[in-house]
């Protein structure tokens, strides 16, 4: 029986792909180097910093590599100010959730400060039982321990438990980690996202077929649906 849902943040709960990839552009024209959409997509969305500017710029130190990371990040909390909106479906499935006492939980690779800035902006600071930043962590995403993580704080089995995820390197890190992943086509097509593992792939949280599906998985073993 469903009993928790876990949530990735960047372009799971709100759109922020946009703004990420028009700063990563600022940030790394100081550099000389120039991205387009296609190159964003494929090396930096769902990954951790730390990984991202190593490929990239694989000559700064570990120390220069942090503070291009953290100047990238205060960028983007100036930009995204304002401009962040609850995906639609959002709130009416919390609701829900709150009242079907299910356990929810944030799993993110976002570092710590934009976690924090993106739900206090959201209004969505108290709104979930446990926040997951990977990056206090050992491995982060593709990595399943993120969303192991998750699972152990809620004390719930990956069996009871539906993960959103709009990134490949999400979607694989719930899926190695046992957990139906629906996959939320807001930065990947739909197709993309079904090759990683997504069970269903919808535009937002008011698609009718996530109702169906949360309906089933709420008198069914989610472990079922898998079969």
């Amino acid at each position: 029986m469903l009993q928790a849902l876990l949530f990735d943040l960047d372009g799971t709960l709100t759109h922020t792909d946009a703004i990420h990839f028009r700063t990563w552009q600022r940030v790394l024209s100081a550099f000389g180097l120039e991205i387009d959409q296609p190159f964003y997509d494929q090396h930096f969305n769902g990954r951790l910093n730390e990984a991202i500017v190593a490929e990239v710029l694989p000559q700064l130190s570990a120390a220069a590599g942090r503070k291009l990371s953290w100047e990238k990040e205060a960028e983007f909390r100036r930009q995204a100010a304002g401009a962040l909106q609850p995906l639609a479906g959002l709130l009416d499935l919390l609701q829900w959730a709150e009242s079907q006492h299910l356990k929810t939980a944030v799993v993110t690779n976002a570092p710590v400060e934009n976690a924090e800035f993106m739900l206090r902006v959201l209004g969505l600071g108290d709104r979930f039982e446990t926040v997951v930043i990977a990056e206090q962590l050992e491995r982060g995403k593709p990595d399943p321990l993120p969303y192991q993580t998750a699972l152990e704080r809620l004390g719930v089995a990956a069996s009871a438990a539906i993960a959103f995820e709009d990134s490949p390197s999400g979607i694989r890190s719930a899926v190695r980690a046992g957990i139906l992943t629906v996959g939320m086509a807001t930065t990947h097509p739909a197709a993309t996202l079904q090759t990683d593992g997504a069970k269903l792939v919808i535009q937002d949280f008011a698609d009718p077929r996530l109702d169906e599906l949360l309906k089933f998985s709420f008198k069914q073993t989610v472990l079922g649906l898998r079969n």
